[in-house]
């Protein structure tokens, strides 16, 4: 798949989550250069040196460039900040046609070294965030009998030797939790003709918050993956509804690779 051969997502909308910087940025900015009117939930609405990159400057450059965005703080362990997104969303736009649910807490700790309260946190973004803001937009969906809703998840869930990056952790753990709630999910809307899936770089994707996270870990140049290739996945995806691809757990590269002069890093 090509970047040529994107669908167009003209009067749609999406609400991406955790949209501020890394893969949720890319996402956003390819979902508005498809034409789509895009949400931008997270919670940095300020600058930190330590992590650069607003939800106000990512809604900026979409303007910019001709596109529709809305920036929407948005801690997605809460309900009624999520439920105010989407009133937000639906009083500026009238619908919601896609939500991606990528905001997240990274922790590769081993289990010993793996605090409650760290281990509780992750849970708590990652699968249960994930949890509260798919069943706030359900009602829409279903009302419009239409919708993809989409969960980036990672390969490594399936790596348990340590060795290579697995083992058990909070991380992986959380987001084999979320590939089991989208798997049944799929089948439960599929009379509503809502899509369900979850995506996952097919690399590392070097953004911001894995710099931070990695704790310096070097990745191999062959397996970092550019971050554009996410943003095209998620454009093919938003795109779908429950007569296309739905139920699958899917790589950047299965959807849209090859990555054809697109610079690695």
């Amino acid at each position: 798949m090509t970047l040529q051969s994107l669908p167009r997502l003209d009067g749609r909308v999406a609400i991406v989550t955790g949209a501020s910087r890394g893969i949720g940025r890319n996402m956003a900015v390819a979902l508005a250069d498809a034409g789509c009117a895009v949400v931008i939930a997270a919670r940095s609405t300020d600058e930190n040196p330590r992590l650069p990159g607003t939800i106000h400057a990512v809604a900026a450059r979409i303007e910019a460039a001709g596109g529709r965005a809305l920036a929407a703080a948005c801690d997605v362990t809460s309900e009624d900040g999520i439920a105010a997104v989407v009133a937000t969303t639906m009083e500026r736009f009238g619908r919601i046609d896609c939500l991606i649910n990528n905001a997240g807490v990274m922790s590769l700790a081993r289990t010993e070294q793996t605090t409650l309260k760290r281990w509780e946190l992750v849970l708590r973004v990652n699968l249960t965030g994930t949890f509260l803001f798919t069943k706030a937009v359900l009602p829409v969906m279903r009302a419009q009998r239409s919708g993809s809703l989409v969960a980036i998840t990672t390969g490594g869930v399936r790596m348990t030797d340590v060795a290579t990056g697995g083992g058990s952790n909070a991380y992986w753990v959380s987001k084999a939790a979320i590939e089991r709630f989208y798997a049944g999910l799929a089948s439960e809307l599929a009379p509503d003709g809502i899509a369900v899936n979850c995506l996952a770089p097919s690399g590392v994707v070097l953004t911001e918050g894995w710099q931070v996270a990695s704790g310096g870990m070097q990745i191999p140049e062959e397996h970092v993956e550019a971050p554009e290739l996410m943003g095209r996945a998620a454009v093919l995806l938003a795109a779908q509804d429950a007569r296309g691809i739905t139920g699958r757990v899917l790589s950047s590269r299965q959807l849209a690779g090859p990555e054809p002069g697109v610079p690695r890093g």
